[in-house]
Formats: C-alpha cells, sequence, structure tokens
C-alpha cells in the first residue's frame, strides 16, 4: 500500500513538472523572464548537453582505439586542428556560410588525426601509448600557436574568435548548431554501431583479425566518428578540453569496459558534465566554460600521467 502511494505521488511530481516544464516552452506570456529562457537560456542548455554528450563519446573512442588512456580530443590535438581551419576559413572567407565552417571544422579534426597518428607511428618501436601522447601534445601546441598567430594578424578573427577559442556554449549561434545536428548524430550512431568491433579491437589487433574482423575498416570508420563529433562540437562551442579524457575513466569506473555501453553513458555523462560545468562557469563572471573543465580536468589528467608512468 505504501510503496503504491509513493509511486503515486512520484507520478503526480513528473507529470507536474513534464506539464510545467511544457507550458514554459508552449505558453508564451510576453515577460521578460520567458524571453530570456526562450531565447538564451534554453539553447545554451541545449548546446551544452548536445557537444558534452558528442565530446564524451569521442573521447571514448579515442581511448579504445588507441589502447591509451590519455587519449583524447584535446590532448591528441585533433580540437586544435578543427579549430585552426575554423580559423582559417573565416580568415580567407569573409562570407562563408555557416555550413563551410563546419566542414573546414571537421577536415582540419580529421588531419590534425592522421597528422598525430602517422608521427607516433615513426620510429622502430612503432605506435605506443607514449609516444602517441607527446606526439599530440606537440601538435596540439603547434597548431594552438599557429591560431594565435593568425589571430594576431587579422584583427576581426580576433575580435570574432577569442571567446569562442576558450571554449564556450553562451551566446553560440543557433544556426550553427542545427547546421552541425546532423553530424553529431551521426556520430554518436556510428560509435554505438561500432561497439561490438571495438570491444574486439580492444583485445589486441591480432585477436580481432583471427575473430574475423576487418579491422583497417573498423579503424576508419571508428576515426570518421571521431571526426564528426569532435568537428562539429568544436565547430559550435570552440576546443573544450578534459571533456573526453575524464569523462570515459569514470564510466568505465562504473560499467566496466564493454563498449556497447561505455559510448552511450560517455555521452550522457558528458553532456551532464558539461551543463554542469557551464552552470558552475556562471557564478564566476560568465568565465567560458573551457575555463571551468581545464580546472577540474587538469588535476584529472596529472593523476592519470602519474598512474600511467608507474
Amino acid at each position: 500500500m505504501l510503496s503504491c502511494f509513493a509511486a503515486s505521488i512520484a507520478y503526480g511530481i513528473s507529470e507536474i513538472s513534464i506539464h510545467t516544464v511544457w507550458s514554459a516552452l508552449t505558453d508564451f506570456n510576453g515577460s521578460k523572464e520567458h524571453v530570456i529562457i526562450r531565447t538564451v537560456r534554453l539553447p545554451r542548455a541545449l548546446i551544452a548537453l548536445v557537444v558534452g554528450a558528442c565530446l564524451g563519446a569521442a573521447g571514448a573512442i579515442m581511448q579504445a582505439l588507441t589502447r591509451n588512456p590519455l587519449a583524447s580530443p584535446d590532448i591528441l590535438g585533433v580540437n586544435q586542428g578543427a579549430a585552426l581551419l575554423m580559423v582559417l576559413s573565416i580568415f580567407f572567407m569573409d562570407d562563408g556560410s555557416l555550413m563551410s565552417r563546419t566542414w573546414f571544422a571537421m577536415i582540419g579534426a580529421a588531419l590534425a588525426a592522421v597528422l598525430v597518428y602517422g608521427l607516433s607511428s615513426i620510429g622502430h618501436r612503432g605506435l605506443t601509448p607514449l609516444k602517441l601522447t607527446l606526439a599530440g601534445a606537440t601538435v596540439a601546441l603547434l597548431l594552438s600557436s599557429i591560431t594565435q598567430g593568425i589571430l594576431i594578424l587579422h584583427e576581426r578573427s580576433l575580435d570574432e574568435m577569442r571567446f569562442w577559442l576558450a571554449g564556450s556554449v553562451a551566446g553560440r549561434d543557433i544556426q550553427l548548431f542545427l547546421q552541425a545536428v546532423p553530424f553529431m548524430v551521426i556520430g554518436i550512431l556510428l560509435a554505438i554501431l561500432l561497439s561490438k568491433q571495438i570491444n574486439l579491437l580492444s583485445l589486441g589487433d591480432d585477436v580481432a583479425y583471427g575473430l574475423g574482423q576487418k579491422i583497417v575498416t573498423v579503424k576508419l570508420l571508428s576515426l570518421a566518428a571521431v571526426v564528426l563529433l569532435t568537428g562539429s562540437a568544436v565547430s559550435v562551442a570552440g576546443p573544450i578540453g578534459f571533456i573526453g579524457l575524464a569523462v570515459p575513466h569514470i564510466v568505465r569506473s562504473l560499467i566496466g569496459s564493454d563498449y556497447r555501453w561505455v559510448f552511450p553513458y560517455s555521452a550522457v555523462l558528458g553532456a551532464i558534465t558539461l551543463l554542469a560545468a557551464d552552470i558552475g562557469a556562471r557564478f564566476f563572471y560568465e568565465v567560458p566554460i573551457g575555463v571551468m573543465t581545464a580546472l577540474i580536468g587538469a588535476p584529472f589528467f596529472i593523476f592519470l600521467a602519474r598512474r600511467s608512468v608507474h
């Protein structure tokens, strides 16, 4: 009896909450508060959720493919590659469309990923987690320096991109977000569809090959998923760091290493984490959300680096 009563109360609360939210979105009363919710708060929260989901899933894919606990879009320079091509598109194409900027971001992410992978594969020992991390950090620093140099030479780009480069979901162009959503959805779906094959790859290439997996095809499709997720997220919110690094580790500590669950849970936790970071950023005079994620993620990165070395 008591359980039925509690269930009925919970159901009533959920009905009230859903009705309240729906009314807030649809029953426009013309008040200043309602205008702010519909035009500022709601789009900002939605962008934070979707971008966080993309970064969380992208980080999980990269760590699974490379078997490197330090792999993430920002550590391996993929974010910086997307940002550089975005800045170049503004520098050379002042009247470029929103869609062209999204495409430039994804091309930059792909080129950076290929460059890091190629550099880390040089040498007689081939690709190792340490070489991958060092190559990624070096490429990230190089691309970031080039981006800053271009912005100094092009004052209009500096004014337009300065806040974006720090990583922010405040005041984002909702049309640019809507242009990027299809790529984000495709990237998430591709990651989920590849999760079973990536489970086998995590056991080693030889084992996966022996079980009949097409290793090259799976890796290329996984790279495509990373490019779609990272490029579209960076084109909307800038190069936000540490979400892709920390979230997959937290998820694996909670549910294990089955990537059929790690990928979707990383997307969900990434969305929640970035939204929480954005809410926290509002209490510090609207600092860019990238600053908040860095404050949280930097100690986590140091912890992972020390544990990997030992």
